[in-house]
């Protein structure tokens, strides 16, 4: 006899990571070149002599330090494996089966696998013509069945921006027992004017919560840490569906003493967006359609010659991702690494 298994989960598509080619530069993750903050090291070293304790399991301190960071009750906040374990936690805890999940297409592929592996039905609503939200169209998928809707911003792989004004107009109209996720993971690379700020809006709105990572700005995508802001109620409902021990006790430490050097992170920052612009001119320049990108990186919508695209990048030594016949993410790198993906984009262009 065979074991049996979910036959739902059979067609579950993998979530696919960036490829690392060695002797290549890596422009494939959304990771930050530059490493972790140095602080950060430091807090990782001397931790690392306590390894052999349990983490913290309730992540006080690192809640704390958050909380006294946004200004916000600790109740308020819920700390995870990355934001990404958050996003299952919160399907988690709010479907059933007969429950929809709604979210953008193209977007943040890890959408669709965690709601198929909770078994809740999964709602994609398509971008518009500019690779952006299409939040009209978002509010036209809500049914009686709609727990909760991801809004990524910026999205994840286009970088466009949700506009705080068109944000309110959507979350007016949102029914208030469904949950609306703003995942912004990018949020510390956004320069814009008229982006919205979700811890800002789950003060005031009862079915809205923030979610962030440690793992772009701060480097550290290795050690996973992540952390959602919202409703007491959310808060509490996500901790109670965590894995024990899932932040593990090095993440905490370097998260804590990331958080103190904001300094060092505004640097880094603003070197990524003032490489992100230039990167962006030329690739225009060139002649490639680039989407205004709030991120920290560019995309090319390719359509079917984003495989060619790819292998040209590989023969060059850069490594993309691609989302085969759609178009390429290319992480904004040190300035280096940009020049080396910028020559491999006009050598393919002439």
């Amino acid at each position: 006899m065979s074991v049996r298994t979910r036959a739902d989960l059979e067609q579950l598509p993998p979530y696919v990571a960036g490829r690392t080619v060695p002797g290549s530069i890596k422009l494939a993750s959304n990771e930050v070149s530059e490493g972790p903050l140095p602080s950060a090291v430091t807090a990782i070293n001397d931790a690392a002599t306590e390894v052999h304790r349990y983490p913290d399991m309730g992540v006080s301190a690192l809640t704390e330090a958050l909380a006294a960071h946004y200004d916000v009750a600790p109740e308020r906040i819920a700390v995870g494996c990355g934001s990404v374990a958050l996003c299952e936690q919160l399907v988690q805890a709010t479907c059933t089966s007969e429950d929809e999940v709604v979210f953008p297409w193209r977007s943040f592929e890890a959408y669709p696998i965690i709601t198929q592996v909770v078994g809740a039905k999964q709602v994609k609503v398509a971008l518009t013509g500019d690779h952006a939200l299409d939040l009209e169209a978002m509010l036209a998928a809500i049914t009686p069945a709609t727990r909760l809707i991801f809004v990524c911003t910026p999205n994840n792989p286009t970088g466009t921006l949700v506009r705080a004004a068109e944000l309110d107009a959507f979350l007016d109209r949102v029914p208030e027992d469904v949950l609306v996720v703003l995942d912004e993971a990018y949020f510390e690379f956004v320069d814009s004017p008229d982006a919205p700020d979700g811890v800002e809006i789950s003060r005031v709105r009862d079915n809205v919560v923030s979610m962030r990572t440690f793992s772009k700005a701060y480097g550290l995508a290795g050690l996973r840490a992540g952390y959602a802001i919202g409703p007491v109620k959310v808060a509490e409902t996500l901790r109670k569906v965590t894995i024990p021990f899932s932040v593990n006790a090095l993440a905490q430490a370097a998260a804590i003493a990331s958080l103190q050097a904001q300094d060092e992170l505004r640097r880094r920052c603003a070197d990524v967006v003032a490489e992100r612009g230039r990167v962006h001119r030329e690739l225009v320049a060139m002649g490639y359609e680039v989407p205004e990108t709030q991120a920290n990186f560019v995309w090319l919508p390719l359509g079917g010659r984003t495989g060619e695209f790819n292998e040209h990048c590989l023969e060059n030594r850069v490594v993309v991702r691609a989302f085969a016949g759609e178009g390429a993410r290319v992480t904004i790198g040190q300035a280096h690494e940009n020049d080396a993906f910028l020559a491999a984009a006009k050598s393919f262009g002439s």
